[in-house]
């Protein structure tokens, strides 16, 4: 796709027509893991890896719309935050510890009798991480080896039941993120600002990994490997500078 070609692009088409191809995948391992009763706490490990195959493609896929939704989208430069109180300093001068920068009003202050704690709330959804996650072979050492050993172990049960919470709290971000891929957007655009500023942080990390994106199969086997294939080249040309002239 040339400058011009990238100019003329009907990106929010390419946008609603992935999105919609998505959002039809999210409804199926929905169905899957259960969520559409609840949510499942336990599944077999087999089912775990068959929601695992359509999950990895469509998560990047979703990054790679806010990526492509993102574009052109200035946010202003951040704020400066204000600087915290210095912390209480304690020093022994002899026999005397002084403290410094402490009040012991509420020390003094009668304390009040602990109020009966509610019943523990169910664990929030988590926000759609905005980069991509890093190769295994970028956490740990490589030197040229391969990360799994060829023999020495053992295949694991595939009816083995497996935890099933956190590919559930995964598959709603996902859900949620599609639901407001513009929200997502100006998300990214204020990471954007952040790390432009010079303000160190999570968001220093490129969104994009070099290379193939997550999930990616040479040989593509369902829905999802195919979109994540368009979605990839489109975030691709959507990341380079906007031809102003």
């Amino acid at each position: 796709m040339t400058a011009a070609q990238a100019h003329t692009f009907d990106w929010p088409g390419a946008i609603a027509r992935n999105r919609d191809a998505l959002l039809r995948i999210v409804a199926v391992l929905f169905i899957y893991a259960g969520l559409d009763e609840g949510g499942a706490d336990e599944m077999p490990r087999r089912v775990w890896r068959r929601i695992i195959r359509l999950l990895r493609p469509a998560e990047a896929a979703a990054r790679r719309l806010i990526v492509i939704a993102s574009r052109g989208i200035e946010v202003p430069p951040p704020k400066p935050r204000a600087q915290k109180a210095p912390a209480p300093v304690t020093r022994a001068t002899g026999c005397v510890t002084v403290l410094e920068n402490v009040d012991f009003g509420l020390a003094r202050a009668r304390r009040a009798e602990p109020a009966a704690r509610p019943g523990k709330p169910a664990p929030a959804i988590p926000a759609f991480p905005l980069t991509d996650p890093p190769r295994r072979f970028d956490a740990r050492g490589w030197h040229g080896l391969r990360p799994f050993p060829q023999d020495g172990f053992m295949l694991a049960d595939p009816n083995e039941e497996v935890s099933a919470r956190t590919l559930c709290r995964r598959l709603q971000a996902l859900k949620r993120a599609l639901d407001d891929i513009d929200g997502h957007a100006k998300r990214l655009a204020r990471r954007r600002a952040r790390r432009d500023a010079g303000l160190r942080g999570p968001w220093h990390r490129p969104f994009l990994r070099r290379g193939l994106p997550p999930g990616h199969r040479k040989r593509p086997a369902n829905e999802a490997d195919d979109i994540l294939r368009e979605c990839h080249a489109l975030a691709c040309q959507a990341a380079m500078p906007l031809n102003t002239s």
